[in-house]
């Protein structure tokens, strides 16, 4: 049996009763991006503080379906409008790349364990000699030492380390735009 509170309430309004609509959403397929979400996105790759008036001028919208379609980038997560900041500048001693070798079949769980550590931002599977990737920040080798030896390798699945310190940072661009037309 189908919870229809689960869908949302749409008023046909041919219907003296008011018959409620409901959304077939039992694919759970995602939205593909069309061009107007593409335009939208590089826009904000270029400047994430644009607001949605200019973008809909730009792309000759209506301001409430830009307000939309970004709601729904943000939602299905095909971006995420942040403060891209440098770590370096605002502190941090440490910055660099972890990348770790698992056990397979723990592979998941190690991948949950490591995204609630605060000092680890970003965590993907990977392909090579590692299995996942992260970068992380720390303010002093202390704060490192912590992470690695009292957190990451208390992991259950972990099996080996590497660590690599970035020690300045030459190109950092997130404008490459999207991979569709």
């Amino acid at each position: 049996m189908i919870n229809s509170s689960f869908f949302p309430r749409r008023i046909n309004r041919h219907s003296r009763m008011g018959v409620i609509m409901k959304r077939n959403n039992s694919s759970n397929k995602k939205k593909m991006l069309d061009q107007i979400d593409c335009q939208m996105i590089e826009l904000l790759q270029k400047d994430g503080r644009i607001p949605n008036t200019e973008i809909a001028k730009k792309l000759g919208v209506s301001e409430a379906t830009v307000r939309s379609r970004l709601n729904r980038l943000i939602e299905e997560e095909f971006i995420q409008i942040v403060a891209v900041s440098n770590p370096i500048k605002l502190g941090f001693k440490i910055v660099g790349v972890l990348r770790i070798k698992v056990d397979i079949n723990k592979i998941e769980s190690v991948t949950k364990e490591l995204s609630k550590l605060k000092s680890i931002w970003f965590v993907v599977h990977a392909t090579g000699d590692s299995d996942i990737y992260t970068e992380f920040v720390a303010k002093s080798l202390d704060e490192l030492n912590d992470l690695i030896f009292n957190k990451v390798y208390k992991i259950k699945g972990v099996v080996r380390t590497e660590t690599s310190l970035i020690l300045k940072y030459i190109k950092r661009r997130y404008d490459w735009g999207t991979a569709l037309p």
